[in-house]
């Protein structure tokens, strides 16, 4: 009953931080040889600041390792394998139980957001295809509420938005230019407009006198989207979640088979 307590534990708090979108990382034993502190399968969860929260793998130097793995997982978002020699004080964790310890650490985050401003059937298609793409949808402007996706009235302050999100407007020429300064202020990894050729260079004149830096004048993506020829609002969704997908960071470069 203790483990089964234990678990329940770790899983309210894991559940209740990326409630609030707070990255977290969880340690597990996977294996063990000798004597060691934890179980294979024993886990701990492990804040951003390298704090501990829930769980237990062991105490010591080797807990202060794995707690220093997990931030830097949280770092680079990269799964890692840590070896523990529990054996040397010099060599070792520090904590001589005469034995070795491997532990999984993996970065654990919440999904990054979909900003969608606007409403009718393109900002409804545009929030299924980003929670497809693994985006949380979140649509701003009055309408029909979408699967899947949270409805609210006003757009984000620029301190909601995180550097992961993708933020699009698609409020067809209704107040486009009035919203757009906000989310160019913000970390947004994406910014797009959806307007023909011509309202963008409407838009974009406007913004040149809207106080905005040029950084941040040159994130705009405006017609946003892939040149796909799309029309519906299903085709457009595809090519505007294909280019935020295309310009994410880290991603490998395309290729072309030309054999």
């Amino acid at each position: 009953m203790r483990g089964l307590s234990e678990s329940g534990v770790l899983f309210e708090t894991l559940t209740a931080a990326l409630a609030q979108r707070q990255p977290l990382a969880l340690a597990t034993v996977i294996a063990t040889h000798g004597s060691s502190a934890a179980d294979p399968g024993a886990k701990l969860l492990i804040a951003a600041d390298g704090a501990t929260l829930a769980g237990w793998i062991g105490g010591g130097c080797a807990q202060q390792e794995v707690c220093q793995a997990a931030r830097e997982a949280l770092i680079d978002r990269q799964c890692r394998t840590l070896e523990l020699d529990l054996e040397s004080e010099v060599l070792g964790a520090g904590m001589p139980c005469g034995g070795r310890m491997q532990v999984f650490i993996e970065p654990l985050a919440p999904p990054p957001r979909l900003w969608v401003v606007g409403q009718g059937a393109l900002a409804g298609a545009l929030a299924q295809a980003g929670r497809l793409a693994g985006f949380a949808p979140v649509l701003i402007g009055e309408g029909a509420p979408v699967e899947g996706a949270l409805r609210r009235r006003e757009p984000p302050a620029p301190a909601e938005i995180e550097p992961a999100d993708a933020a699009v407007v698609a409020t067809q020429h209704r107040g486009d230019h009035l919203v757009l300064p906000v989310l160019l202020r913000s970390p947004a990894g994406y910014v797009g407009l959806i307007a023909s050729r011509h309202r963008a260079g409407l838009v974009r004149h406007y913004l040149a006198g809207a106080e905005l830096t040029p950084a941040q004048l040159a994130r705009l993506h405006a017609p946003a989207g892939l040149a796909l020829g799309g029309r519906t609002p299903g085709e457009i969704a595809l090519s505007v979640l294909s280019q935020i997908l295309a310009l994410r960071p880290n991603q490998p470069a395309a290729t072309t088979d030309e054999s």
